[in-house]
């Protein structure tokens, strides 16, 4: 008897968690997973002002780090090297990881600034910025085509240096971070 409730007691959440990794795997959701649905609060809120304004700020210095990671490591480091010059080894190969670069950047930039809209510091500090951001938005298929110039590379450096100035300024400090190359493509 003692084996028969020790096996009841089991058999409800082992069956409920088989459920739900089944669903999870299975079926057109619509994008959520079984668990969220099933509980709304897994993904974890912010509880106050505060809190939204410190993931705000965490996420705006985690977004513009790969933007200037990015940037530095595939598009300017390679520049001054003349990798981009007609005839040079690895041109090719430069170019293309520069117009992925550059369209993982912008994408990154965008993603900041949307996040520094969370906090009022940052926000201020970040509005400005955007024209220069919304400028990047063709270079990385400038990039891609090998159409790159002094002025293109100057131009990411100095909206990735104002991001992080405005930065440092609201309490927010970046550093690069260098995405790997499967993050550049996917």
């Amino acid at each position: 008897m003692p084996g028969t409730l020790a096996r009841a007691a089991v058999a409800p959440p082992l069956c409920c968690a088989l459920l739900l990794t089944t669903a999870a795997c299975g079926g057109d959701d619509g994008g959520r997973s079984a668990s969220a649905s099933a509980n709304p609060s897994a993904s974890p809120a912010p509880s106050g002002s505060a809190e939204r304004q410190k993931l705000a700020k965490t996420r705006f210095v985690a977004n513009a780090g790969l933007a200037a990671g990015a940037t530095y490591q595939w598009i300017v480091k390679p520049y001054r090297a003349g990798t981009f010059k007609k005839g040079a080894d690895g041109r090719t190969f430069a170019v293309v990881k520069a117009g992925l670069a550059g369209a993982f950047a912008y994408n990154r930039l965008k993603a900041a600034a949307e996040n520094a809209k969370g906090d009022p510091l940052l926000s201020k500090a970040v509005a400005p910025l955007t024209a220069g951001i919304d400028s990047l938005k063709d270079l990385g298929t400038k990039f891609r085509k090998g159409e790159v110039g002094e002025g293109d590379v100057g131009a990411f450096e100095s909206v990735i240096n104002s991001v992080k100035e405005a930065g440092r300024s609201a309490g927010a400090e970046v550093e690069d971070q260098v995405p790997s190359t499967s993050q550049l493509g996917g």
